[in-house]
């Protein structure tokens, strides 16, 4: 009697595994018949009620049967699983003689591309990276740097005050003062990062890069502030580009400049880009302050140095052409393909 129940639990679980239309539908058959609360689980469980001289042989034969339905459903299992492989790949045909799927790789961003050169071209003279905190104090970003308490760039309608005291750098030179406080003479470093002021239209943004330099050593000129932006402006823009200095006013420089570099779009001859001067706006220079050098530590008598600041921004609009700082925020995809590599 019992041999019979086996043989029908076999035939009936094969019976079912072969009716299968998938794999799933197999497997639900197979944790029917085999799972922890399948039907040969129970029937092993029916040991227990047989005589103790009965039960030897009664085990061997649920085992046995086990092993049989676990190969069964292996076997039925490999056979559906190349049928369903089959019908696969008679849906999923490729041509091999189509062409590929172009994909278009991205590209830096032009601030990002002009940011990446300017660190390469001053490293290049020997200058150390330092970046800043964007949040600074007001005395990092303005009396450090000999900027009076009713400068106008202290007015809350150009800087964005997060209370009293602390703000959001109008300036990356602040961090050059927090490196002349904690390095001594000789001083060569270059602080790049953004800046913030409340200021918006074509050419201004209130959110921009910004990129200083400061040299200060023993016997520093103007004269070697003048090379090194000659140098810069021959690596960035063209080997015929020229500067010149123009008087100006800046409170942590004595004397200040303006720097203007000859119009590369016209080569100096006049041009829509240069306003027909020939000569286009890049950047204020000047040699440091000595009340800059004195709040810092450093002896005015002894060393002089030279700073210098430019607008990442402005630099990535001469030299691409970019009539709106607003492109280069809007993220618009046609505007950035023009400056893949």
């Amino acid at each position: 009697m019992e041999q019979e129940k086996t043989d029908q639990l076999e035939q009936s679980a094969i019976k079912e595994a072969e009716q299968a239309e998938d794999s799933r539908a197999l497997y639900e058959v197979k944790m029917r018949f085999l799972g922890r609360m399948g039907s040969v689980i129970q029937l092993m469980k029916k040991m227990r009620d047989l005589p103790p001289e009965e039960r030897p042989e009664f085990g061997k034969k649920v085992n046995a049967l086990r092993e049989r339905l676990e190969r069964a459903f292996e076997r039925i299992e490999l056979a559906l699983k190349m049928r369903e492989l089959a019908e696969r790949l008679k849906t999923e045909n490729v041509d091999v003689t189509m062409p590929g799927r172009k994909r278009a790789s991205g590209a830096l961003h032009p601030v990002t591309v002009v940011k990446n050169q300017l660190v390469d071209i001053f490293a290049g003279m020997g200058f150390e990276i330092y970046e800043g905190p964007e949040i600074e104090s007001e005395y990092y970003n303005f009396t450090a740097l000999n900027t009076p308490a009713d400068h106008p760039a202290r007015d809350m309608q150009d800087t964005f005050y997060l209370n009293d005291s602390f703000l959001l750098r109008t300036q990356t030179s602040a961090g050059q003062i927090r490196v002349m406080e904690n390095k001594k003479p000789p001083i060569k470093v270059l602080s790049p990062g953004r800046v913030f002021r409340s200021d918006d239209d074509a050419t201004h943004s209130p959110m921009f890069h910004q990129m200083e330099g400061l040299v200060v050593d023993k016997g520093v000129t103007l004269c070697d502030l003048r090379g090194m932006l000659d140098e810069f402006a021959r690596t960035m823009f063209s080997e015929t580009s020229k500067t010149r200095l123009r008087p100006s006013y800046f409170p942590f420089t004595e004397p200040s400049v303006e720097v203007d570099v000859s119009c590369a779009a016209c080569g100096g001859d006049g041009c829509a880009l240069c306003k027909g001067t020939g000569w286009i706006e890049v950047l204020g220079a000047g040699m440091v302050h000595a009340n800059v050098l004195k709040n810092c530590g450093v002896d005015p008598e002894e060393y002089s140095g030279f700073a210098f600041g430019m607008g990442v921004e402005r630099i990535a609009m001469l030299k691409y052409g970019i009539n709106n700082i607003k492109l280069l925020t809007e993220n618009d995809v046609r505007f950035l393909e023009q400056f893949r590599g």
